[in-house]
């Protein structure tokens, strides 16, 4: 069994109890559990000393997954994600299934499908969206690097996967919001 298909199974066993993962995305370092486990995004929370009410990311494997977990996705949503020349997150109306507290007060979920071999992998194994969210307390800078994240973040999680720790974050994600209405707004480039 190779490193990348240990470290995948490591994590399946880690998010399947409920627990949070350290690991390497597409943009930076995140803190990740299933996305569809109120519990455990309540650990995230406790961990980056986060009010609730403040929304999080998750991550899905592919357009099916994101399917399955959007009311509607708007059409514009496949040709912003087709043109997009850097990881792109993009906010929902109506989120499906997913962790109450995951979802922002005005009914709202930011949703990356993932681009980087490693997420798109853990995901689709998975079977359910990841929570993704900067390895960091939140109003601390997002660590640029693996050697970046804290101890308290280190000790904080149940896993922390040894794959890429040389690794220098890519650039943030763009973050759109989609309206069913058909509005679009760009909220990061």
């Amino acid at each position: 069994m190779t490193d990348f298909t240990k470290e995948i199974n490591n994590c399946i066993e880690v998010l399947t109890q409920g627990g949070l993962i350290l690991y390497p995305t597409d943009t930076v370092w995140g803190i990740g559990c299933d996305a569809t486990n109120e519990t455990a995004v309540k650990k995230v929370y406790r961990l980056k000393q986060r009010e609730d009410s403040k929304a999080l990311i998750c991550l899905v494997a592919n357009d099916a997954m994101l399917e399955r977990h959007v009311e509607k996705v708007p059409e514009v949503a496949y040709d912003i994600l087709d043109l997009a020349t850097k990881p792109t997150t993009i906010i929902y109306d109506s989120p499906i299934g997913l962790a109450k507290n995951a979802i922002a007060l005005d009914n709202t979920m930011a949703i990356r499908v993932a681009s980087d071999k490693f997420c798109q992998y853990l995901t689709n194994k998975f079977k359910r969206p990841i929570i993704s969210t900067s390895a960091n307390i939140t109003g601390d800078p997002t660590p640029r690097s693996f050697n970046e994240i804290k101890d308290h973040i280190l000790k904080g999680v149940d896993y922390i996967v040894n794959l890429h720790h040389d690794k220098k974050n890519g650039p943030p994600s763009s973050i759109i919001k989609l309206g069913n209405d058909g509005t679009v707004k760009v909220i990061r480039e």
